[in-house]
C-alpha cells in the first residue's frame, strides 16, 4: 500500500486508487504557469493596443498626447485583447481555489491560536479579491461601467488588505522553522507589497493631476503606474510557489487532490 502525505496526515492509497491516478503535477510548477498566463496575456493586451488601437486607446477628454493606454482600455475595450484577458482569468480559477485550500490547511496547522482571526481575514480577503478580479474582467467599463468600477475598487481594497496581512501572518504568526524557499517567499512578498503600495499612490497622484491640469503624458504616467499595480499583484501571488515547493496535485478518476 502506498501513502501520500497531506499536511501532517498520511493518506493511504489502495491499488485501486493507484490505478485511477492520471497525473501528479508539481504544485509549484502549476503556480508559476498559472501566474504566467495572465502575465503574458496582459503584456500582449498592452502591446496590441499600442500597435493597433493607439489613437483611440490613448485618447482622453483632455485631447493631449499620451503614449500608453490605461489598464481598463487594454483589457476591456477591444478585441482580441478582452477575449484573451477573459480566457487568461478563467483558466486560473481552479488553481486559485487550490491555493485557497493550501493556505487554509497551512494556517490551520501552523498559525498560532491568537492569530487565527487574522488568518481568517486573509482568506476572506483572498476570496473577495479573486471574485472581484473575475467580475471586473468579464464586465468591462463599456458593458457595465458602475459594476466594473465597484469591482475594480473592491479589488484594490481587498488586495490592500490581503497583502500586508498575508505577509504579517507568514512572517510573524507561524510555528515553523523556515527553509530557504519560505524565507525567499517572505522577502519577495515584502518587495511586491511595497511596489504595489507605491504604484497605487503614484497612480492616484497622476490621475488627479491629469484631471486637474490636462498635461501631456501625465495620463501615460498614470497608466504606467497601473501596470505596476497589476504586475506587483501578480508577483505577490506568485510567491505561493515558494510557500509550497514540495506539494503536488494529484489528478485521478476520483477528481483533483492536493498531496
Amino acid at each position: 500500500m502506498s501513502k501520500l502525505r497531506l499536511g501532517s496526515d498520511y493518506i493511504p492509497l489502495t491499488e485501486e486508487d493507484m490505478l485511477k491516478v492520471r497525473a501528479i503535477i508539481s504544485f509549484s510548477r502549476l503556480a508559476w504557469v498559472t501566474v504566467s498566463i495572465p502575465l503574458f496575456a496582459f503584456i500582449f493586451c498592452v502591446i496590441w493596443s499600442v500597435l493597433y488601437n493607439f489613437e483611440h486607446a490613448t485618447a482622453t477628454h483632455c485631447k493631449v498626447y499620451n503614449f500608453l493606454p490605461s489598464v481598463s482600455a487594454t483589457i476591456g475595450h477591444y478585441r482580441p485583447q478582452k477575449d484573451i484577458w477573459k480566457l487568461a482569468i478563467a483558466t486560473q480559477v481552479i488553481t486559485r481555489i487550490l491555493v485557497l485550500i493550501m493556505y487554509y490547511r497551512y494556517y490551520k496547522e501552523h498559525v498560532y491560536k491568537w492569530a487565527r482571526y487574522i488568518s481568517n481575514i486573509v482568506l476572506a480577503a483572498y476570496i473577495v479579491e479573486n471574485l472581484s478580479l473575475v467580475t471586473l474582467s468579464f464586465w468591462s467599463s463599456d458593458s457595465n461601467y458602475v459594476f466594473h468600477k465597484v469591482s475594480f475598487i473592491t479589488f484594490l481594497i481587498m488586495s490592500s488588505i490581503y497583502m500586508p496581512l498575508s505577509y504579517f501572518v507568514m512572517k510573524n504568526c507561524c510555528n515553523v522553522t523556515r527553509d530557504f524557499s519560505e524565507t525567499t517567499s517572505i522577502r519577495w512578498k515584502w518587495r511586491a507589497m511595497m511596489s504595489n503600495v507605491l504604484s497605487i499612490l503614484l497612480a492616484s497622484y497622476f490621475f488627479y493631476r491629469h484631471n486637474k491640469y490636462c498635461e501631456p503624458l501625465v495620463y501615460s504616467m498614470f497608466a504606467l503606474s497601473e501596470y505596476v499595480v497589476v504586475l506587483s499583484n501578480m508577483m505577490f501571488h506568485s510567491t505561493v510557489a515558494l510557500d509550497f515547493p514540495t506539494s503536488r496535485v494529484l489528478i485521478s478518476g476520483n477528481g483533483i487532490r492536493l498531496i
